[in-house]
Formats: structure tokens, C-alpha cells, sequence
């Protein structure tokens, strides 16, 4: 299973020993019945097993110690992630998900102390979720600065309206952080747009629908929002730093966040692996004959375990040069990452479930979970063609007379 190797430190190798025993014995248990019943009527039993991670000081591991978190550097953090991500609760179980974490983390930076008071405390004590909406049907989502939704400035308000989508987990969070153009006019189109928090009991608010995903609609944390703004009415004291940062804030806040998708992906590789493996030694063809002893297989579990390796040494690196030199200075590692561990991603579960035959493909595992719902990891945080182009273009750079 997963190895973090020389890239953690004797404590956090101990931690994610931890982790690791939390999900055998608690989480793997129910994660099928969870992910295929109703979120919602598991919520109590999530926690419960919430309040068991903070009993065992387990939970937010991203947050500092005075935030009530473990203090962890992005390095460390990163071999954790990778642990939670071998089941698709474990993020979640640990409140260290997708989108509150992102949110977490923009607003410890730039939010105002009445807005850390009132939503960052309880979004970090796990009391309440929340959701990012910044991506717009009309708009190619892999260009943050190209929108439609318009806040526009009223006396000590904003008045908001627009149609966003794929708002992730909509479905039952307080408050979203809105991506909107509140200067038109700049002639810097990085400077038009400013992040603003909107309380999701406003009346202005719609969540139209959870958008079906290759057939499954999902609720709660498991959704994708398609939600509106009409008139609706915020103050400008909710303003996520300062107006018109939107851009330069979505640029701090999807640097990091790719490592954490990076090293959920690999776990999730980390568990497709070692159920291909067990598949392979299981399943017999003719008697005393296994899917194991043919070269087929061999090379994929091979192939598969060489990736995901490389991917891991990849995505550390990323992060620790993040942490050294800040997310502008590792632009191209955090494009490569982007790009190559979801390829990784999607060619370990689709040999994962070929060697499971039949069986791959039905709901009694989580491979086909998976393969749903990770196919998105190559269109969202940006399409893996606009990565490939990121690289490219910085390469060639060296190589033209003319910049």
C-alpha cells in the first residue's frame, strides 16, 4: 500500500499508521451502503465517527494546532491525503474535503475576522459545510476570468446575478464563495472579477438541481450544484479579499488544491491496485490456473504500481516546492501533476476492473463508483489539454527568438 518513504518525518509516518487503521476498522465497513444508499440517512453515523476523529486527534490534519488541526506542513499533509483518498469518505470523515478545504484555506489568508468568526470556525469545527461556485454553463470553465455573473455595488451591498454549475456540494452548505465580475470595464480582464460569500439561506439563492453524473445525481457532499443569483443582495463587507482579486485568489487557491486532488487520485490508485492484485490471485480460470499468472496481468499490476510510484514522487515534490518557493514559482510542476496523475488515475481503474470481469462493472465494488465519478478529474481544475499547453508554451519559451 501507500509509501510516503524518506518524504515524512518518523511522526507523520506514525499518523499515517493511524489513518490508515481509522479506515479499515471504521469506514471501510460502510462505504459501499453509504455511496450507493442515501447520503443523507448516513449522516448521523458519519458523525459519530466525526466526533470518534476528533476523540482520537485525528481530525482536520490541514489546519493549524490553534485552529484545532495537527499543525502539518503541505508535505506531510500530502501522505495523509493520499491515505483518506482510498475510500471515498475519508476525506470527508476528516473534514478535509473537496471544497471546504479550498475554502478554508482562501479564507485564513484573506477573509475578514467577521467572516472567519461567523463561517470559518464552524467550517473548520465541522459544523457546517460550504461550496464553490465559480464555473458557468455559457463559459468554458477552464477560464476563471471569462464570466457572466455580475455583482454589482449598491450602497454598502452587492447585488448579485448569474447561473453557475458544477457548484460542488451545494446540496446542504451555508454559505458558497461566488466568483463574479464586479469591474466590467477594467482593461485588465485578471482584474474585473472579486470573490464575495454568500449565505445560502439568502433569498436571492436557487440551487436548481443536482446535475446527474453518468447517471447518478448524488446529494449532499456527493452533488454537483447548478445554482442562480437573482437580485441577490450581499454586503460588501463579505468581500473575500479585496475587490477585484478575484483572479489572483483562484490562482492561490487551486495550487494547493491540485495537491490535494494529486494525492486523493493516487490513493484511490493505492486501493484499485490492491484490489486488482487480490482479483488477480483469486480468480481462477481453470483449476489451479489464475488471472495472476497470465503475462497480461502481470504487466498491468506492474505498470500500475510503477505509475503510481512516480506519480507519488511527482506530486511531493510539487508540494514541497509550493511550500519553498509559493504556488507561482511551481507553475509548470502543478500543470504536469494536473495532467499526468489523472491519466494515471484512469488507466489504473480501468485495469482494475477488466481483471474483475463482469464484476467491475456492477455496484458491489467501488471501482465503478470510482470510474464515474473520476472521469471528471481530467476535465475539472482545468482540462488536461490546457495543462499540456501550460507546459508546453514554458518549455518552448527557451527555444523561440521571439517570447
Amino acid at each position: 500500500m501507500s509509501n510516503t518513504g524518506f518524504l515524512t518525518s518518523p511522526n507523520t509516518k506514525e499518523l499515517l499508521s493511524k489513518y490508515r487503521a481509522f479506515l479499515e476498522e471504521h469506514v471501510y465497513p460502510i462505504e459501499l451502503e453509504v455511496i450507493y444508499g442515501s447520503f443523507k440517512s448516513y449522516l448521523p453515523k458519519l458523525k459519530a465517527l466525526r466526533d470518534l476523529a476528533k476523540e482520537q486527534n485525528l481530525f482536520a490534519p490541514h489546519l493549524s494546532k490553534s485552529d484545532g488541526g495537527l499543525g502539518l506542513s503541505l508535505l506531510d499533509f500530502a501522505g495523509i491525503s493520499e491515505i483518506l483518498g482510498n475510500s471515498p469518505l475519508g476525506h470527508y470523515i476528516f473534514n478535509c474535503q473537496a471544497p471546504d478545504i479550498g475554502n478554508m484555506e482562501l479564507m485564513h489568508q484573506f477573509a475578514s475576522k467577521e467572516l472567519k468568526d461567523t463561517y470559518l470556525g464552524p467550517l473548520q469545527r465541522g459544523e457546517i459545510r460550504s461550496c464553490f461556485a465559480m464555473t458557468e454553463p455559457a463559459h468554458a470553465g477552464s477560464n476563471p476570468k471569462h464570466l457572466s455573473t455580475l455583482a454589482v455595488r449598491d450602497g454598502d451591498h452587492f447585488v448579485i446575478n448569474g447561473h453557475k454549475w458544477f457548484t460542488s456540494s451545494a446540496d446542504g452548505a451555508a454559505f458558497t464563495i461566488v466568483m463574479a465580475i464586479t469591474d466590467p470595464q477594467n482593461p485588465n480582464p485578471y482584474q474585473r472579477a472579486s470573490m464575495i460569500l454568500v449565505p445560502l439561506d439568502n433569498p436571492g439563492y436557487k440551487l436548481i438541481r443536482n446535475i446527474p453524473i453518468m447517471g447518478d445525481v448524488g446529494e449532499d457532499y456527493m452533488s454537483h450544484g447548478e445554482v442562480s443569483f437573482t437580485d441577490c443582495r450581499v454586503p460588501v463587507s463579505n468581500l473575500i479579499g479585496s475587490e477585484g482579486q478575484g483572479f489572483v485568489l483562484a490562482q492561490e487557491r487551486l495550487g494547493p488544491g491540485r495537491i490535494h486532488h494529486c494525492m486523493r487520485w493516487i490513493g484511490i490508485c493505492e486501493r484499485a491496485l490492491d484490489m486488482m492484485s487480490k482479483r488477480a490471485v483469486s480468480r481462477e480460470l481453470d483449476p489451479g490456473k489464475t488471472l495472476a499468472m497470465q503475462q497480461t496481468i502481470q504487466n498491468w499490476i506492474a505498470e500500475s504500481a510503477a505509475s503510481i510510484k512516480a506519480s507519488r514522487l511527482m506530486v511531493m515534490n510539487t508540494a514541497h516546492q509550493i511550500e519553498q518557493n509559493g504556488a507561482k514559482a511551481a507553475k509548470e510542476d502543478i500543470s504536469t501533476i494536473k495532467f499526468f496523475v489523472s491519466d494515471v488515475l484512469m488507466k489504473v481503474l480501468d485495469r482494475a476492473i477488466q481483471v474483475h470481469g463482469a464484476l467491475g462493472i456492477t455496484d458491489d465494488t467501488l471501482l465503478s463508483f470510482w470510474y464515474r465519478h473520476e472521469r471528471g478529474a481530467r476535465i475539472y481544475d482545468g482540462p488536461d489539454e490546457v495543462h499540456k499547453s501550460v507546459l508546453a508554451r514554458s518549455i518552448l519559451k527557451s527555444y523561440s527568438k521571439h517570447e
